[in-house]
């Protein structure tokens, strides 16, 4: 089973308990620090060492919370809410899915402020006129605010890539060459 699927009804949970609470920034500021810190095999391979009980390893997260983020984070025991959300993953054993529920938590949270979070893959770096551009056209087509990352990949030749959630589209040169190729081999 992918973590995606593991992480979709612990995303829904604690983003309802946020919701009712209204704490998402700080559930979201949360899980973002949860993602960046499991993101490191090595926490992973120790949080999963078999000697370790469930008890000394919340404790051991609720610290490396409370260093990160300080000590009235959600996860470092400022929230009993956070506290028992994390003592449930220990319990099954899905502390190591944190990254993905940190994921889809703001999907969901995204989608209850009406954003969404753009990706715009582009063979060159594009200038703040470009920017404008592509966020006022893609608000336009979505229906929604948009906030954009961009990032340069030279192996794309021209155009760019963009991501917007599920939707991708692709006017890279590499794509239209890809696509003349294919048409020309058949």
């Amino acid at each position: 089973m992918d973590n995606n699927t593991v992480a979709r009804p612990y995303a829904q949970a604690i983003f309802e308990i946020a919701r009712d609470q209204g704490s998402l920034d700080a559930f979201s500021a949360s899980l973002s620090t949860a993602r960046d810190m499991l993101s490191d095999s090595q926490l992973n391979d120790f949080l999963a060492t078999p000697s370790l009980t469930d008890a000394k390893r919340l404790e051991f997260l609720h610290g490396l919370f409370a260093k990160a983020v300080g000590a009235d984070t959600v996860f470092a025991g400022g929230s009993k809410q956070g506290t028992n959300f994390l003592k449930l993953l220990l319990e099954n054993g899905r502390v190591s899915v944190l990254p993905a529920i940190a994921d889809q938590f703001d999907t969901l949270k995204a989608n209850i402020e009406n954003k969404v979070d753009v990706l715009v893959t582009a063979a060159t770096a594009l200038s703040d006129q470009q920017v404008g551009d592509i966020s006022s056209a893609l608000k336009a087509r979505l229906g929604r605010d948009v906030s954009i990352e961009t990032k340069v990949d030279e192996s794309l030749i021209g155009g760019a890539v963009i991501t917007a959630g599920d939707v991708v589209i692709d006017g890279s040169t590499r794509s239209r060459l890809e696509g003349l190729a294919s048409a020309l081999t058949k």
